[in-house]
């Protein structure tokens, strides 16, 4: 007995010391940095952008997007609009089964819609108000209807609102779906530990299984950038998203890491509440028109970018960047003026306001948030940080439990997907509170049509409204950066900051 224990420890230390041992080992899992925790595992109640890293590798949806932003099959093979497009037909992808061995179908995907549409909490609400019924056409085919052309239907399909879980799993989990998610992705749930890990497993009867080619992926949230990155240094990480663009030079002329970066379709913001809740009342931000211009005109954009960002960001006012074809050029970025800011306070009769600022405890937000507060000072605001946690820091603006709130937006291939939740009526993503009939009707309008030109003519009334009322004082758009060791292949930038796991590789 003594000496075969004597040659198993020995074995095993043989092994653990063998390059190749480690190698096989760790090619079978990849340890992938977060920079928070995401919110629910739920595609119909997210909210989370990290939330959607994970289900990038979890929940298959109807339709993708290629890295040029076009739109290309995933559970979907092909798509067609009525002649008054007003229905929009997908042919399914046959052979495809969720994670728990159900079927994929027709049935399915009208499951899903409607879950979408009419669950308690639902986020995907706003994103599919449009779609009135869904048909069955036989098991492979599927119609989404509308009253009315609706434009962004597809593009929105990109998304959550587009992820298909399974109908029996979500009978029977209904609100606790979060708990032990079942979808149709590369990857099923195995575990999660709040603030501390996410584990997924590879799905075996995934549909293209043959360019999968991790065992696991386990997820881990740091929020310091500099925490993560020192753990991607040290081995305890293969990749991460969000490095701090301060490290992206470091990265660079290290040889055992790589550089991922491109422009986000999303931006950076500072989101008021003018009327979510009875805050914006007793908010001099909330409640004064005149004091949210004399806060826009004190900050200064280009100086945010080159203290938080290095430069890398592009500054902007609007929900898509002034290179973007869809930028309001009738709606310019207002040039810093600390002048014209005190004198607005002086008008208000408010000389130095409070500015309760609640930001997530991002190492990128936290810095913005600090910027903000030295260059607020200088027109009289006394702007007071509130760090907190991010899933934490959405249930405060669901709430309407703040005053001012920096949030960042991963953007969407479609405008309206920047624009329409964050403004609309009542709106799930709303939270400003902002209610402008005016405003609503040119949001709905730029959905009546897929005339670019008509569209982008709403989109101009609708920046002029929203930057007079300022319920958003947009800031920026970031680079997406991921920083990944030389080992990983495969790797693609999107602009939408999410991963395609397909094809990645370790080893």
């Amino acid at each position: 007995m003594f000496r075969h224990a004597t040659y198993a420890a020995f074995a095993a230390l043989i092994m653990a010391a063998t390059p190749g041992a480690i190698s096989s080992a760790s090619a079978q899992t990849l340890k992938f940095g977060l920079a928070e925790d995401p919110d629910a595992l739920d595609p119909t109640l997210a909210r989370t952008f990290v939330g959607r890293v994970v289900f990038s590798a979890l929940c298959d949806k109807l339709v993708d997007i290629s890295p040029d932003l076009k739109v290309v099959p995933q559970l979907a093979t092909e798509w067609s609009w009525s002649a008054d497009n007003k229905s929009l037909t997908f042919k399914l992808r046959p052979g495809v089964t969720f994670h728990d061995g159900e079927k994929f179908d027709a049935e399915a995907v009208k499951y899903n819609i409607e879950r979408h549409k009419t669950m308690q909490g639902s986020q995907r609400r706003g994103e599919l108000s449009a779609v009135t019924s869904v048909d069955v056409v036989d098991p492979l085919t599927v119609k989404l209807n509308t009253a009315a052309p609706f434009a962004p239907l597809l593009a929105t399909l990109t998304d959550r609102a587009g992820m298909m879980i399974s109908p029996k799993a979500g009978k029977a989990l209904a609100d606790k779906f979060a708990t032990a998610p079942v979808c149709a992705g590369p990857f099923k749930f195995v575990e999660r530990v709040a603030q501390d890990r996410i584990v997924l497993e590879k799905f075996d009867g995934y549909w293209n299984k043959a360019n999968i080619h991790f065992q696991r992926i386990e997820f881990r949230p740091f929020t310091d950038a500099t925490v993560r990155l020192a753990n991607l240094r040290s081995g305890q990480l293969d990749i991460l998203e969000r490095l701090a663009a301060t490290d992206a030079p470091g990265v660079q002329k290290d040889a055992k890491l790589k550089l991922g970066s491109i422009t986000e379709i999303g931006y950076y913001g500072i989101t008021i509440n003018i009327g979510k809740s009875d805050k914006a009342k007793t908010s001099a931000l909330g409640s004064s028109q005149k004091i949210r211009e004399a806060f826009e005109l004190s900050l200064d954009r280009n100086g945010i970018n080159k203290v938080v960002f290095d430069g890398l960001a592009t500054p902007g006012n609007q929900w898509v960047a002034p290179n973007s074809p869809y930028y309001a050029k009738s709606s310019p970025i207002p040039k810093r003026d600390v002048a014209k800011a005190k004198a607005l306070l002086k008008e208000a009769g408010n000389p130095n306001p409070v500015v309760n600022l609640v930001t997530p405890t991002t190492t990128d937000a936290r810095n913005i948030a600090q910027v903000v507060q030295a260059m607020a000072k200088e027109a009289g605001f006394d702007v007071r940080i509130q760090a907190t946690e991010f899933a934490t820091s959405l249930n405060m603006a669901d709430k309407g439990d703040f005053e001012a709130y920096i949030l960042a937006w991963s953007g969407r291939p479609d405008p309206d997907g920047n624009l329409y939740s964050f403004h609309g009526c009542k709106q799930p993503l709303n939270y400003s509170g902002l209610c402008n009939p005016a405003l609503d009707e040119v949001l709905n309008d730029s959905r009546l049509t897929t005339d670019m030109a008509q569209r982008q003519a709403a989109w101009n009334k609708a920046a002029a409204i929203v930057l007079a009322e300022r319920p958003i004082i947009y800031l920026l758009h970031r680079k997406w950066l991921w920083a990944y060791g030389n080992k990983l292949s495969g790797f693609k930038e999107y602009p939408d900051g999410l991963i395609r796991f397909t094809g990645m590789k370790l080893g």
